[in-house]
């Protein structure tokens, strides 16, 4: 077995999940426009059959990004959901509580590094590296700039 890391290059954000089901791209698809104003791109890795990267999206340009992305990771059962217009939190319950979702990697804007497992059947996601490591511990100062961000994106008062 090797191990490898892919870095996945994308706008906006990304959701990167593990699924079990053909109709995986369908329910993600209704998941998301329930979202209202996201602006988004599915890809999902099929495992068996034709082992083909299904796809669906309201932006030609993310589906394409998903599809991208999707194609670099090569990992039976795994989604891509690039989105703009909208944060992961918006829409991560309704993709986690999607019947065919066993599990959501990241849902990140940051640098994202996945670690995958190559075996004599295929790829496999083992986990991922998204963005950096801490570089000290928050101030006073740096949980007042936190919460002003937060006020700032409409999640506090």
């Amino acid at each position: 077995m090797e191990i490898v890391s892919e870095k996945i290059e994308f706008k906006g954000n990304i959701i990167i999940g593990q699924s079990h089901f053909i109709k995986t791209v369908e329910d993600l698809f209704e998941a998301m426009s329930e979202s209202g104003s996201a602006k988004f791109g599915i890809a999902f890795c099929e495992a068996s059959g034709k082992c083909l990267i299904r796809h669906d999206g309201n932006d030609a340009n993310l589906e394409k990004m998903a599809i991208d992305a999707a194609n670099k990771l090569s990992c039976g059962h795994s989604f891509v959901i690039i989105l703009e217009n909208a944060f992961p939190i918006s829409v991560l319950n309704k993709i986690k509580q999607t019947s065919e979702v066993c599990n959501v990697y990241c849902a990140t804007a940051n640098p994202l590094e996945v670690i995958i497992a190559k075996g004599e059947n295929g790829r496999g996601i083992l986990g991922v590296i998204d963005g950096c490591s801490p570089k000290g511990v928050e101030t006073d100062s740096d949980k007042i700039e936190r919460i002003e961000l937060l006020k700032k994106f409409g999640y506090k008062r």
